[in-house]
């Protein structure tokens, strides 16, 4: 069974950075097209940004292209999401979820669709005050 487990989460000023982190562990990492969302209280959930299985390619929300970006480190099952400049607005729950059968020709329409990721973690909270 596949588990992903989210770390780094906290209290944060705006202005200030944070790098959140998500261990997989129960096999296939490496296979897993993996993708990160948020969700503040009272909004939908939202798409930040996914990486493919090897890494050389990222896809960003376009609002958030520039200050947030995605790695992953396959020898280690972890995939990192660093978080820059950050804004009261960036307050949110933040979720890793896994793609274990991503197309081969994986799309932006299909990293931002939640739907098609097989696992989630349960979160960390991110919290930026003013």
């Amino acid at each position: 069974q596949v588990q992903l487990v989210e770390s780094g989460g906290g209290l944060v000023q705006a202005g200030d950075s944070l790098r959140l982190s998500c261990a997989a562990s129960g096999g296939g990492f490496s296979s897993a097209a993996m993708g990160w969302f948020r969700q503040a209280p009272g909004k939908e959930r939202e798409f930040i940004g996914s990486i493919t299985r090897s890494g050389i390619t990222t896809y960003y929300a376009n609002s958030l292209k520039g200050r947030f970006a995605i790695a992953r480190d396959n020898a280690k099952n972890t995939v990192y999401l660093q978080m820059n400049s950050l804004r009261p607005e960036d307050t949110a729950v933040y979720s890793c979820a896994a793609d274990f059968d991503p197309p081969t020709y994986y799309t932006y329409r299909d990293a931002r669709d939640y739907t098609k990721y097989d696992y989630w973690g349960q979160g960390t909270q991110v919290t930026v005050s003013s």
